[in-house]
């Protein structure tokens, strides 16, 4: 799950280091849960973190191994982890985007997300200096 995650945000070229390690994935899975999806053979291809927040859901860390993408992996990952907190209970899911990242926000409107609102980025690995960025807010009814 490192290397997919690491892979898929090796984009993120505004942050120091790498995007995830087993600390931190330790510490999501204290908080929710990974669902995953592997490939034949079986090779992990894509992941995305959920959590349940009474009636909110809650995904994140969605990401698809670079030599996978564009095969509508993401858009299946976002609509498992829908169903899965669906089935937890959860009228709403909500996420963020970075503003860094303004390519995914027409991914996320294409599934039904709205921006609801701004908030401060507090990263968990230093953004290079003299760069700005904060979350956008996003949610959808499910």
């Amino acid at each position: 799950m490192i290397r997919v995650v690491n892979s898929a945000f090796a984009v993120e070229t505004f942050l120091e280091g790498t995007r995830t390690d087993a600390e931190r994935i330790a510490e999501m899975l204290g908080k929710g849960e990974f669902l995953v999806a592997e490939s034949p053979g079986p090779q992990l291809v894509a992941c995305v973190f959920t959590q349940s927040r009474g009636d909110r859901g809650y995904l994140g860390m969605l990401a698809v191994d670079p030599s996978a993408q564009g095969r509508g992996i993401g858009r299946a990952m976002v609509g498992a982890a829908e169903a899965h907190c669906r089935r937890a209970g959860c009228l709403r899911m909500e996420l963020s985007v970075l503003s860094l990242r303004p390519e995914l926000l027409p991914f996320y409107k294409r599934l039904g997300y709205v921006e609801t609102g701004r908030e401060e980025f507090v990263p968990s690995r230093p953004l290079k200096a003299g760069i700005e960025c904060h979350k956008i807010l996003m949610s959808k009814s499910l």
